[in-house]
């Protein structure tokens, strides 16, 4: 005879990923000729649920290395940006979001995609890709059989079988 048990557990019950591209300004004191590089660092996130969506929080530091005095001289700006991401979160089953944690993944780092400059001001745009998981209680039925297998018996009586041996066995 068989029943079914079910079992409460900790499993992924949603899902969701989003590619974003922003763009962004930063201000210069000085007038820059030529953009010589980009770069992306310090990204720091963490994820939060609202309603049916998962919400990101994050910043990132941009450093922006450029020429100015006609390619003469060189700066960098440093500037932290700080974002807040919406994704949407598919779920296969109705479960109450409410009680569940929430792990948050980049798939892909922040990159700077075009960088233009317009006076002193310097624009540029930036790519990203961002995973959530949602983690939450569960059940999961199983099926479950009475059927035990049964227990080999071993005899307590080998010393004596030990003992019989014949020791005039090869003649």
């Amino acid at each position: 005879m068989s029943k079914y048990r079910e079992i409460v557990t900790k499993a992924v019950i949603g899902k969701g990923k989003k590619y974003f591209k922003n763009k962004y300004s930063v201000n210069s004191d000085i007038t820059p000729s030529t953009i010589l590089g980009c770069w992306i660092v310090n990204h720091k996130f963490k994820g939060r649920l609202d309603n049916d969506d998962a919400v990101v929080d994050g910043s990132f530091d941009i450093n922006i290395w450029y020429s100015s005095d006609n390619n003469t001289k060189t700066n960098v700006i440093k500037e932290t940006i700080n974002y807040n991401e919406v994704i949407n979160i598919k779920s296969k089953i109705d479960v109450d979001l409410d009680s569940s944690e929430i792990i948050v993944k980049v798939l892909k780092q922040p990159e700077c995609l075009n960088v233009n400059i317009n006076g002193n001001t310097i624009d540029f745009e930036i790519e990203k890709e961002l995973g959530i998981e949602v983690v939450g209680d569960t059940k999961v039925k199983i099926l479950t059989e009475d059927d035990e297998d049964e227990w080999q018996v071993f005899d307590d009586k080998i010393e004596e079988e030990i003992d019989k041996i014949d020791e005039n066995f090869i003649n």
